[in-house]
Formats: structure tokens, sequence, C-alpha cells
């Protein structure tokens, strides 16, 4: 269960802005899309390196 402490006279949106950022940190609606289908373990080993492979590049091109 998230809980988000609300102080006295804050505003509405704010205190929603907060919980869907702790809700977005929690990885659930991630995890529910990626159970909508099965993925082989060699698909998502593959995946994983590509985007390792991404971000290597992203930070060979920043140097």
């Amino acid at each position: 269960m998230i809980i988000v402490p609300v102080k006295d006279g804050e505003n509405i949106e704010r205190s929603l802005k907060k919980f869907k950022r702790k809700f977005e940190k929690t990885g659930v609606v991630k995890e529910l899309r990626a159970r909508q289908q099965y993925n082989k373990p060699s698909v998502l080993k593959r995946l994983k390196m590509e985007h390792a492979i991404y971000v290597q590049q992203l930070h060979n091109n920043e140097d």
C-alpha cells in the first residue's frame, strides 16, 4: 500500500503528483505490462544485451 503524507493546507494536485511518483517507482504498471505476454529467456537476454550496448554507446559518445 502506498502512503502519501499530506500536510495541512497542501494543494491536492501536489499530493496527487507525489502519489503518482511513488506509484511509478514501485514498478507495478511496468510489471503488469511485462506479464501480459510471455517472453522466452533467450529473448530477454538478447534485449538486455542490446540495451547494455546502447547505454555503453551513449556513454562513449558523451566523451
